[in-house]
């Protein structure tokens, strides 16, 4: 009977070569799969690594791109100054008196067609196209009237294109593109920065319906710069929290608890066991380590470590977990009897007392 009520008081992991479980959708016992448990060994490990994703496994390359001069759109404001000509300047008008700072600049403004006004000039397409560019035109239109014209065009305000960051940074919001390139590392230095939050390995960009997930600890490692990353008009950038990718430490630990990664996305067997407390030498088979990994659309696996080895810290520190894992540390043989007696001594005792009533 103690035999068989030892499993109750709580989870023994047994470690046989494989667990079998349900291999449908549905959950349903149709057929079943074996989940091998694997030891972790430094041969084990070593091949983990070379398994890390390198290069362009999530298709980021179509992210890349060169950053070139401002192309103005509509709603850009132009300034432009005929020099000598003083009666061209009045065209500008003059600012409100209660101008908010969300107004635009004075100054000629790109209609929703993309076709700029200026005197002596007509309309003029100036969308796609820079602001020297637009300094040619005018010149050549304004060459038919006037004596070599000294002409110079600027972007007053910059209002064609913005991209929205969310997510784990200090100011998320809409950031304006203007002449300096919206790199990857452009845009998060104006949204402020990340957050003590922020999992820079977990980064989303949304582009025409796509999703790109981009790894700025992993393009490091792999000697890429992320400023190769230029963001376009209507991106969104998410930058995602470490909390939403957590693994999950059980067992005989001194404080069982959910374990975030770090900044750069990563989390050892060894820092996740010390952050829950370490070891629990009271109560622990440090012989039965495990890291449970599975999930939707990934293949269930198991992972045993024999703690009391010499190596056994050396490799838990090598070992990555990864988000949603479970690491769970088994108890002694003598802590479950001992738990095992604390649930049947008080049913005990009331049956003696009871046949001591009754008697």
């Amino acid at each position: 009977m103690l035999s068989a009520c030892s499993l109750s008081p709580g989870m023994r992991m047994l470690q046989p070569p494989t667990l079998p479980v349900s291999n449908t959708d549905d959950g349903k016992a149709t057929g079943e799969q074996q989940v091998p448990i694997t030891d972790i060994t430094l041969a084990s490990v070593q091949k983990m690594r070379q398994t890390v994703v390198q290069g362009d496994a999530n298709g980021i390359a179509a992210l890349y791109g060169k950053p070139g001069a401002y192309k103005l759109g509509p709603g850009d404001v132009l300034q432009i100054t005929v020099w000598d000509h003083p009666e061209l300047a009045a065209a500008l008008g003059q600012p409100a008196a209660s101008a908010r700072p969300a107004d635009a600049a004075i100054g000629f403004v790109v209609d929703h067609d993309g076709n700029l006004q200026f005197p002596y000039a007509g309309n003029l397409h100036v969308a796609g196209e820079t602001a020297e560019q637009v300094q040619t035109k005018i010149y050549q239109k304004l060459s038919a009237v006037m004596v070599k014209p000294q002409v110079t065009v600027r972007v007053a305000s910059f209002r064609a294109a913005q991209i929205y960051i969310d997510g784990e940074v200090r100011a998320p919001g809409a950031q304006t593109i203007n002449d300096i390139p919206m790199t990857l590392t452009e845009a998060v230095n104006r949204a402020g920065g990340f957050t003590p939050n922020a999992d820079q390995s977990h980064l989303v960009v949304v582009r025409d319906d796509k999703t790109y997930e981009i790894n700025i600890s992993q393009m490091l490692h792999n000697n890429q710069n992320p400023s190769k990353i230029v963001l376009q008009n209507g991106d969104l950038l998410r930058v995602e929290a470490r909390e939403d990718y957590g693994v999950y430490v059980m067992g005989e630990v001194g404080k069982p608890a959910t374990i975030l990664p770090m900044k750069n996305g990563k989390l050892s067997l060894a820092e996740a066991l010390s952050q829950a407390g370490s070891v629990n030498p009271a109560s622990a088979d440090a012989k039965e380590l495990y890291v449970i990994r599975g999930g939707p659309g990934i293949e269930p696996q198991v992972y045993h470590l024999d703690a009391t080895s010499p190596v056994s810290m050396l490799l838990a520190n090598q070992f990555e977990l990864e988000p949603k894992d479970v690491v769970y540390l088994d108890s002694s043989g003598l802590v479950r009897f001992s738990r095992v007696l604390n649930l049947l001594l008080p049913l005990v005792n009331a049956g003696l007392t009871a046949a001591i009533v009754t008697k």
